[in-house]
């Protein structure tokens, strides 16, 4: 069993082998336009050559900076018992003439105090002349150094490092980088060859690969992973949650769906739970192996010929913190957009936008938003940012009459253009769009180049002209489908542009919305590193079954454990008709997210499906509306901290080692933990981490641990912890009526809880208000009102 592996690789060695002998120039496989690159199969090239970081050649220790010495290998066969064996040995240079290049090349090796919670690494395989520039991954451009938080000293094996949440060792021979937590556990470990020396299993340490195909170069960064250690986020994925024993392959993709390995929104972050994340800061295909091929390894394998990686200590929220910092936090949201957005794929009219209008505030279902999808152009699909003049009289004044009505309006937009696109010649006569390698445009269709500052200025005029109309917001839809092969006006190819395009196109139309309406708000589908900064993201298309709205909970989640605040997904799924008990399931898991949509193939409007469906609907759209205090007091404290509304268990509850297992949970904010019924069915088992939970339903308490419960008339399980003062407000159809200066407080807690505390943070307010109450009594009593003269509070059962 223990060289199976090695059979398959070797295997491979030989099939690629043949094909060369067949005089072909490359491995052939079945990839399809813009399918994921994944860089590992460069590191199973046994033609390609290997360099494993082997000691530290020099360093000093005031700079940070030093040298790696490598060594070489490739990769060697022997047959013993009728099985072929391979495995990496050192091998002299085969460069001519030998007196000019280095058979065991010493390279730059760098440190990077960040806080004193972040380390950054950073190795170079080979000259870099072109100049570094600001990375658009980054807050400010760049990281910040912070050096004195962290103080020096000699060690036998080398150097050390120790802030107040751990320490860092550089080890000289072997050469190691090794991270320590605070109380001196080894968190992790770059992988050298002598730690790997006593298996048959040949594993790469932490090194760097030269292709023989065109003498590129990519590094893996190998780092140790520990027993029943576990790792989370990496983007929106919906995989098994945790990714431990899986390869994730980095690459933005139009993922057809939320049940396979591809990832529109893939984030090269993730998070362990020994209390450490890693941001690997590179805009190239990563793939990533959590111990999939070698339980004990985990690979990073990074299309770049750097490798730049930045380690944080701490707990998940100290984690999301520090990562948030560098690459930005959400901004908050308005308010409105809290509200329920209603929308099909697609309204084709002004008549049919006023209809829909007109049926939610009829049957009493309270919304915010209505969206246009694809079919408010002259064809649909064909994108030309103009409403199609025989079936909108006049856009102005519809979208006036529907903001009178307490309805803002969203259009759907793509940065693809069809050649009888009215817009196709401009866009290629005046280079707005990526070229390939001739100077013409790669696909049929011109994709805008938002590398090029002229394309995002077109672009943003376009935008603007809609917003002097009166919209409020776009949906930044696709954007996975930036050519690998393309030729971009920022000087690089599609290797490094192909992921940077989702946080390019995210932050042109942010940014428009910004200056022209005073917020930041999109509606986007494809992200990368950074795009957390620009809210806010759906889920993708899911399909209309119980497993699809499993994996989009999972992707969610994943989601907000890489940085993003504000995530959302289409209610009852996307590509047919929701059969009615999913849809009614689905409802009430879409209003307890952090903002909520129904969308998809007709209809999806709830007054089309049965009164009863409608009734239900309506419950779980009212109960939103009720909760909107705590909804947006939640949200404005997860956009200061950089934590999901939507949130897995451990986040909160870190040291409750059951929270670390369950994915089909979460906590809505940090006092509302929220079960969603999968199947059909009115109950199901659920997990309590440890304390008092009180249902918001039925009013049952329960304990930390496994309980079947029984949901209410909503079917959904929600409850509260245990001493918490959750603000409500009186129902109204629109954000915009809202009256904010009388809450209701409903509180939670058992019969021996004497206070309780909640939040509290106003459209206009300067700050989140912590409300307390005190017992007196049979019944609770504020204690204070720190918004005393804007807002009264009343206590209710």
């Amino acid at each position: 069993m223990k060289k199976r592996n090695l059979i398959k690789y070797s295997i491979g060695a030989l099939f690629l082998l043949l094909i060369i002998k067949q005089g072909k120039a490359q491995i052939q496989n079945a990839d399809v336009l813009n399918a994921p690159v994944d860089v590992s199969e460069y590191f199973y090239d046994y033609q390609n050559t290997f360099y494993f970081a082997d000691k530290l050649a020099d360093f000093d220790p005031k700079t940070g900076k030093g040298k790696v010495e490598y060594k070489r290998y490739q990769y060697q066969s022997r047959q013993a018992f009728n099985n072929m064996l391979m495995k990496p040995d050192t091998v002299p240079a085969n460069e001519f003439p030998a007196t000019e290049y280095e058979v065991s090349p010493n390279l730059p090796f760098e440190i990077q105090f960040i806080s004193d919670r972040t380390v950054r690494i950073k190795m170079t395989s080979g000259p870099q002349f072109n100049p570094e520039k600001e990375s658009l991954m980054l807050v400010d451009g760049v990281a910040p150094q912070n050096p004195d938080q962290w103080k020096y000293s000699k060690i036998k094996e080398g150097h050390k490092y120790t802030s107040a949440h751990g320490t860092v060792e550089i080890q000289t021979n072997p050469w190691h980088v090794k991270i320590f937590d605070e109380n001196g556990k080894l968190l992790t470990s770059t992988l050298h060859t002598n730690d790997v020396a006593n298996t048959y299993t040949p594993v790469l340490p932490f090194s760097y690969v030269r292709k023989n195909s065109d003498y590129s170069r990519s590094f893996s960064a190998a780092f140790t992973l520990q027993p029943d250690e576990k790792i989370f986020g990496c983007g929106e994925s919906f995989t098994q949650f945790n990714k431990r024993g899986q390869k994730v392959v980095l690459y933005t993709d139009d993922a057809n769906g939320v049940q396979n390995e591809t990832m529109y929104k893939p984030i090269p972050f993730y998070m362990s739970s020994r209390g450490y994340g890693v941001f690997m800061h590179h805009s190239t295909p990563i793939t990533v192996d959590f111990g999939k091929y070698f339980s004990g390894a985990n690979e990073m394998m990074i299309g770049d010929d750097e490798a730049d990686i930045f380690i944080f200590l701490g707990e998940p929220k100290d984690i999301l913190d520090e990562y948030t910092n560098l690459t930005g936090k959400s901004e908050m949201p308005p308010l409105w957009s809290f509200g329920f957005w209603m929308s099909r794929i697609t309204y084709f009219s002004e008549k049919e936008g006023r209809n829909v209008a007109k049926e939610l505030r009829k049957n009493k279902i309270p919304s915010d938003v209505i969206h246009f999808d694809t079919g408010w152009f002259d064809v649909d699909w064909r994108n030309n940012y103009e409403f199609a003049g025989d079936r909108f009289d006049d856009p102005k004044k519809m979208l006036s009459d529907l903001k009178d009505e307490g309805f803002e309006v969203c259009l759907w937009q793509l940065p693809y253009f069809t050649p009888k696109n009215t817009l196709f010649n401009e866009i290629v006569e005046n280079d707005l769009a990526v070229k390939d390698r001739k100077g013409n445009i790669p696909y049929e269709d011109a994709v805008l180049d938002f590398s090029n500052p002229a394309t995002v200025t077109w672009y943003q005029n376009k935008l603007k002209h809609l917003f002097d109309l009166g919209v409020s917001v776009f949906k930044v839809d696709f954007g996975e489908a930036a050519p690998a092969n393309g030729i971009y006006h920022s000087g690089r190819t599609g290797f490094y542009e192909h992921n940077l395009y989702p946080l390019r196109y995210n932050k042109a139309v942010a940014e428009i919305t910004k200056k022209e309406k005073g917020y930041t708000l999109i509606w986007a589908r494809s992200t990368w590193a950074g795009s957390q900064r620009y809210p806010l993201h759906w889920g993708g298309d899911a399909a209309t079954t119980n497993t699809a709205m499993s994996a989009t909970l999972r992707g969610g989640l994943s989601l907000g454990l890489s940085g993003f605040s504000f995530w959302s997904h289409d209610v009852g799924g996307f590509v047919t008709k929701s059969p009615e008990d999913l849809y009614r399931r689905w409802t009430p898991f879409g209003m307890l997210s952090s903002h909520v949509r129904s969308h998809g193939e007709p209809p999806t409007e709830p007054w089309l499906y049965n009164k009863s469906f409608l009734e239900a609907f309506r419950k779980a759209d009212n109960m939103r509306y009720k909760l909107m205090p705590y909804i947006y007091a939640q949200a404005k404290e997860s956009s200061e901290k950089g934590l999901p509304m939507m949130r897995a268990l451990f986040v909160e509850f870190p040291e409750d080692a059951g929270s670390w297992l369950v994915d089909n949970e979460y906590l809505f904010g940090s006092s509302m933990l929220v079960a969603p019924l999968f199947e059909n069915g009115t109950s199901r088992d659920v997990y309590l981490p440890k304390g008092t939970w009180i249902d918001y339903q039925t009013g049952k308490a329960y304990e930390g641990g496994w309980h079947h419960i029984e949901a209410g008339d909503i079917p959904i399980i929600a409850l509260f912890k245990n001493g918490t003062v959750i603000p409500h407000i009186d129902l109204a159809q629109s954000t915009k009526d809202m009256d904010w200066s009388n809450l209701k407080l409903k509180v939670f807690a058992s019969s021996e809880t004497t206070t309780a505390k909640g939040l509290v943070y106003l459209p206009k307010g300067e700050k989140i208000e912590t409300i307390e109450v005190t017992k007196e009594g049979n019944n609770f009593k504020l204690k204070n009102n720190p918004l005393q003269g804007k807002t009264s509070f009343s206590i209710i059962k």
